[in-house]
C-alpha cells in the first residue's frame, strides 16, 4: 500500500511473534462473511436465529477475561511523575523487554491480522488513524462494527500520514500476564492475553481516550469519556449536550433516551450522537464542537429492555455480537432485566444449564452488545458532520445513593472543572472490584486518562480560558439518590427530559434556579415534580443540599486533592475552601 513505516512495522511485528499467515483487512462484505464463518466452524462464535437475530453471533469469554483490569493497565511515560498517582506506572525500556519477550512467537499457528481503522467522521479534521495488529478474529470483527475500519482507514492514512500504534494478542489467557500497556511517547498500546473487548479493541478506551486525551493535550482539545446528544424542543431549537458517567451508569441510556409521552406529544426530539466517548475541539466561530470517534455501541446488556432503552434493543437487532449473555435454546440470548418473565432454563454466560432457581445470574453483569451506531433509531443526523456538533452543555453524573441533588449548574467554567474534578460514584461491574464501593472518578476518567491527572485538570481549565464566555455550560446531575428504605427518588428514564429540558433553558439563559453553596439548583416548578408522581417529600429530598454531609464531603476531596501535590492546580484548591466557605461553619 506504500506506507514505509507502517509495512515496516507489520513485518517487525511478524518477526517478533511468527505467525503462520499476515492479513491485510480491507472491511469488505465477504470478508467478514468469511471471518464468521470460520469462528462458527472453530466454536468461537455460536450463530444465533436468524430470523430473531439476523446475522448476529454469541461469544464467550474467559471467564478470567470478564471486564476491564485497572490493575493491569499500565501508563508507560518515561517519568513516573508524568503518570500521577491515579495511573498505575511502568518504566518503558522494562515494560518493552516484558512485552517482546511474552510476544516472541506468541502468534505460532495463528493469523497476523492488520486492522486500519478511522477514528472520527471520514475527512474530519478531527479524525485519527489507528492500526491495530492481532491474532484474534473476534477483535477484528468487533473493530469492524465499533471503528470505520479497513480501506477507508488506509485511503486516509495515505502514504506517509501518522497513526496510532496497537499490538494485540489473546496469549493463553493467562490474567498472571495480563498487561494493557500505554506508551504515549510513542504513541503505542501493547495488550497480552485478553480478548475482552476494553482489553483488546485498542481503538476504544486505549486510542480513544488514553492515548487521545495526551494528544488532545499536545494540540489544544478534548478527549472524554463522554455521550454526546441532541435535544430538539418544539420550536425546532437544538441543543447539544455532551455528558460524562462511569461505565455501567447510564450513559447508553441517556444518550438514546426516548422521551415521555408527554414530550413526545409536545414535538420533544432525543438523538444520538455517541453513547461513549466524545472528542471535542473548538471551531471556527470559537465554540467548542464534539464528534463521537466511534462508530458502534459496545453496550452493557443486564438492564437493557423495552422499558429502559428500546433504541438499544432496536440497534442490536441484527449485525450484532453478544458477550458474555444467556443464551436460549431457540438460539436467542436473554439478560436479567432483558423481560420480567427470564427463560424457564438456557446455558449462562458460563455456558452452564441454568435455570431460575439457580440461584447465580444468568448473563454476566458486564455481559455486552457490540452493533453498529447506524442501527439505532435515535441516531442523529449529525452525528457524522465533519465539523462536529456545537456543544452547549456538559453534564457530570455518578450513582450517589445519598448527598447529591438531582441537578444543580456550575457557577462557571473554572467551579465546573472543580464539579468534574471531584466527581465520585459508586462501583460497578464494568471494573473489576468492590461492586458498591465509592470512589473518586474525575469526570468519569479516573481509568482513561493517560497522564498525571493534575495535568489533565489544569488542560481544562486551560481550554476554559481560551474559550471564554463561548464554554459549554457545566451540570451535575444524581439519578440514583435512594430515600431511607433504599427505593430510588427519581423515577429516571424518559422522565430524565424534566432534567434535559431545564438544562437546555439554562443553556439559553433561562430555567429558574436558586442559589446554593454548591451551584445553581433548580426548583421544583422548573422540574415538574408533580408531573412524574414525585410527592412534595421526596422532591424536597431529592433537591436537598445537607450541609454536614457536604462538609464532609468537601474534607474527603481536600484529602483526595493531597495526592496531586504541588500539580493540582491552584484554582481547584481554592474551589474547595469557597464552598466550605459557602456552606459556613
Amino acid at each position: 500500500m506504500g506506507h514505509r513505516r507502517l509495512e515496516a512495522w507489520v513485518e517487525e511485528v511478524r518477526r517478533l511473534t511468527e505467525p503462520d499467515h499476515v492479513y491485510w483487512c480491507d472491511g469488505s462484505q465477504a470478508e467478514i462473511d468469511r471471518l464468521y464463518g470460520e469462528m462458527v466452524a472453530d466454536g468461537t462464535l455460536i450463530r444465533l436465529n436468524p430470523e430473531k437475530h439476523p446475522n448476529s453471533y454469541y461469544f464467550r469469554s474467559d471467564v478470567n477475561d470478564v471486564a476491564r483490569v485497572e490493575q493491569r493497565t499500565f501508563i508507560c511515560s518515561r517519568l513516573e511523575s508524568d503518570a500521577g498517582p491515579t495511573n498505575n506506572w511502568a518504566d518503558p525500556a522494562q515494560m518493552h523487554a516484558t512485552l517482546e519477550g511474552l510476544f516472541r512467537g506468541c502468534m505460532r499457528g495463528r493469523t497476523l491480522y492488520v486492522v486500519p481503522y478511522l477514528m472520527g467522521p471520514p475527512g474530519s479534521p478531527m479524525a485519527k488513524v489507528g492500526i491495530e495488529l492481532t491474532d484474534s478474529p473476534y477483535v477484528v470483527a468487533s473493530m469492524r462494527t465499533m471503528t470505520r475500519m479497513g480501506a477507508m482507514a488506509l485511503d486516509e492514512l495515505g502514504t506517509d500520514g501518522d497513526f496510532s500504534r496497537g499490538l494485540h494478542s489473546t496469549g493463553h489467557l493467562d490474567p498472571a500476564v495480563r498487561y494493557i500497556s500505554h506508551f504515549p511517547d510513542e504513541n503505542l498500546v501493547m495488550s497480552f492475553s485478553s480478548n475482552y473487548g476494553g482489553n483488546a479493541l485498542l481503538g476504544k478506551k486505549c486510542f480513544a481516550l488514553r492515548l487521545a486525551s495526551v494528544v488532545a493535550r499536545k494540540e489544544g482539545w478534548l478527549a472524554e469519556h463522554m455521550l454526546i446528544l441532541g435535544l430538539t424542543d418544539p420550536q425546532g431549537r437544538k441543543t447539544f449536550i455532551a455528558a460524562a458517567f462511569p461505565s455501567a451508569c447510564g450513559k447508553t441510556n441517556l444518550a438514546m433516551l426516548v422521551p415521555s409521552d408527554k414530550y413526545l406529544a409536545a414535538g420533544w426530539k432525543v438523538e444520538t450522537v455517541g453513547d461513549d466517548i466524545a472528542w471535542l475541539k473548538f471551531g471556527a466561530d470559537g465554540r467548542l464542537y464534539g464528534v463521537n470517534p466511534e462508530a458502534g455501541f459496545f453496550g452493557v446488556a443486564p438492564g437493557t429492555s423495552e422499558e429502559t432503552n428500546p433504541n438499544a434493543l432496536a440497534a442490536c437487532r441484527v449485525n450484532t455480537i453478544f458477550t458474555n449473555v444467556a443464551l436460549c435454546e431457540d438460539g436467542t440470548v436473554w439478560w436479567e432485566g432483558l423481560t420480567d418473565v427470564p427463560p424457564s432454563h438456557c446455558l449462562d454466560w458460563k455456558g452452564q444449564p441454568w435455570t431460575p432457581g439457580s440461584g447465580t445470574k444468568a448473563a454476566h453483569p458486564n455481559s455486552r452488545f457490540t452493533a453498529p451506531a447506524s442501527q439505532c433509531p435515535s441516531i442523529s443526523p449529525d452525528w457524522e458532520k465533519p465539523e462536529g456538533v456545537p456543544i452547549s452543555a456538559i453534564v457530570f453524573g455518578g450513582r450517589r445513593s445519598t448527598t447529591v441533588p438531582l441537578v444543580f449548574e456550575a457557577f462557571n467554567w473554572q467551579h465546573g472543572t472543580y464539579l468534574g474534578a471531584t466527581m465520585s460514584s459508586e462501583k460497578t461491574a464494568a471494573a473489576v472490584g468492590d461492586v458498591g464501593e465509592l470512589r473518586h472518578d474525575p469526570m468519569a476518567m479516573l481509568p482513561f486518562c493517560g497522564y498525571h491527572m493534575g495535568d489533565y485538570w489544569r488542560h481544562w481549565l486551560d481550554v476554559g480560558k481560551r474559550g471564554g464566555d463561548r464554554m459549554p455550560r457545566i451540570f451535575h446531575v444524581n439519578w440514583f439518590r435512594k430515600d431511607a428504605d433504599g427505593g430510588y427518588l427519581w423515577p429516571g428514564y424518559g422522565d430524565n427530559m424534566h432534567v434535559l429540558e431545564w438544562i437546555a433553558a439554562r443553556c439559553r439563559g433561562e430555567g429558574d434556579y436558586v442559589d446554593s453553596p454548591i451551584g445553581r439548583v433548580t426548583t421544583p416548578d422548573a422540574i415538574g415534580f408533580r408531573e412524574v408522581g414525585v410527592s412534595e417529600a421526596d422532591a424536597k429530598e431529592l433537591m436537598s443540599v445537607d450541609r454536614d454531609e457536604w462538609r464532609a464531603d468537601v474534607f474527603e476531596r481536600e484529602v483526595f486533592f493531597r495526592k496531586f501535590g504541588d500539580r493540582l492546580p491552584q484554582e481547584l484548591r481554592e474551589e474547595n475552601d469557597a464552598l466550605l466557605e459557602r456552606l459556613g461553619e
